[in-house]
């Protein structure tokens, strides 16, 4: 087994400034992020994100190479991104037509 396989976190994509969790990470563990080590902050379940590099407010958060939503608070390399700390830019870019809308003929 590597070392990435190893690793509790995976890159899903080259552009991605966020890390996925392969399996639950305990506060206190060691990470090895692009070559910095840190010791996990908090207790994270999978499929949740880490910062792969420090963000700042309205930096955009890139998974699998496409934007998520942008940070609300700054967020330190190895944190975990979350509601409390990101906000869902997806359904304000996506949406075809407000709610309250009138529809043209």
């Amino acid at each position: 087994m590597t070392s990435a396989e190893s690793s509790p976190l995976i890159l899903l994509h080259d552009k991605d400034n966020v890390l996925a969790c392969r399996r639950r990470i305990n506060s206190g563990e060691t990470l090895l992020i692009d070559g910095t080590t840190i010791a996990a902050r908090g207790t994270i379940e999978v499929g949740h994100k880490l910062a792969r590099v420090d963000l700042g407010p309205g930096d955009v958060v890139l998974k699998y190479g496409v934007p998520i939503g942008s940070i609300t608070q700054p967020t330190r390399i190895g944190e975990h991104v979350h509601t409390h700390n990101m906000k869902s830019d997806y359904i304000a870019i996506t949406t075809r037509r407000s709610t309250g809308e009138e529809k043209k003929s």
